[in-house]
């Protein structure tokens, strides 16, 4: 928990967006034991390290991030792009679970 120190605790409650639930994310689970986050644009390894380690009380190995591209999308004869996002695929330490249907009670 000594990464949790170096930042604001305010700050890390805000860098996980959104867990992603998808028939990719559940596979990548599965086979790497990852878990998959909608993380802010801006947020580093060490921060979303931190504020998984704080939120979930677990232990994480890794984190590799992927930044995507909003996809072009056109209504009409306007073009337009839905927003950019960042993912991060967290790898936990062996025995470490989490489970977000137990959470959320």
């Amino acid at each position: 928990m000594s990464a949790a120190i170096k930042f604001s605790e305010e700050r890390l409650m805000k860098v996980l967006l959104a867990p992603i639930i998808s028939e990719k994310a559940t596979f990548v689970a599965e086979k790497n034991e990852q878990i998959v986050f909608k993380v802010m644009p801006d947020a580093t390894k060490p921060e979303i390290k931190a504020a998984v380690e704080l939120l979930f009380k677990v232990e994480v190995e890794s984190v590799q991030t992927l930044n995507r591209e909003g996809k072009q999308k056109r209504s009409g004869r306007f073009n337009g792009r839905r927003n950019h996002t960042k993912r991060a695929f967290v790898c936990l330490k062996p025995g470490q679970e989490i489970n977000f249907v137990e959470e959320a009670k």
